[in-house]
């Protein structure tokens, strides 16, 4: 239906009431308010009103808004579910991140345990060597400050024998001289 065939039909239906007031002056009927002229004539511009309206678009443009608010409130329904599947999807994706990061550090921990535990060992047999080694070389020492000692003993004894022979040979000349040396060369060496 056109405009054209509406707006004829509609002034038809505004001013039957009019018409039909005009009949019975007095008796009080269902439409008796339309007969009045001043509400005639409302209800007339507000139809008039609303035609304009309609011909101009306003209702396409208001329901047109409500529809493309709807969408747009739709959209971002959709939006903030498809955000909220992301952030669950990422916090889990954290989770066994922080599950493995933490899987990894206990490993390096115990890594590290063993590696100390292994470096303790070394160093204590290092050192057990080392302590070896300084007992040995202690001991070589030892060995030829005594054998060094002893010599010089037995040099400083034959020396103090020489000495006491050549005593008692330039002092006497007897054939006792043997034992008298003898006993020269035990004085020299207690």
């Amino acid at each position: 239906m056109t405009l054209r065939a509406i707006v004829p039909a509609l002034i038809a239906l505004a001013s039957a009431p009019a018409a039909y007031a005009a009949e019975g002056y007095g008796q009080d009927t269902l439409l008796t308010p339309f007969g009045d002229t001043v509400t005639h004539l409302v209800f007339i511009g507000v139809l008039i009103f609303f035609a304009i309206i309609w011909r101009l678009g306003a209702f396409k443009a208001v329901f047109g808004g409500l529809d493309k608010r709807a969408d747009t409130i739709k959209a971002q329904l959709e939006e903030a579910a498809s955000l909220r599947e992301q952030a669950s999807e990422a916090l889990a994706l954290a989770e066994r991140r922080q599950q493995d990061a933490d899987k990894e550090a206990e490993a390096i921990i115990e890594q590290a345990k063993a590696d100390a535990k292994a470096m303790l060992e070394e160093a204590k047999k290092d050192l057990a060597d080392k302590i070896a080694r300084r007992e040995a070389q202690a001991a070589n020492r030892i060995a030829r400050a005594e054998a060094e000692a002893a010599n010089e003993v037995r040099r400083a004894a034959a020396d103090a024998a020489t000495e006491a022979a050549r005593r008692v040979m330039t002092e006497q000349t007897s054939v006792d001289q043997f034992e008298a040396a003898a006993r020269e060369i035990e004085k020299a060496l207690s």
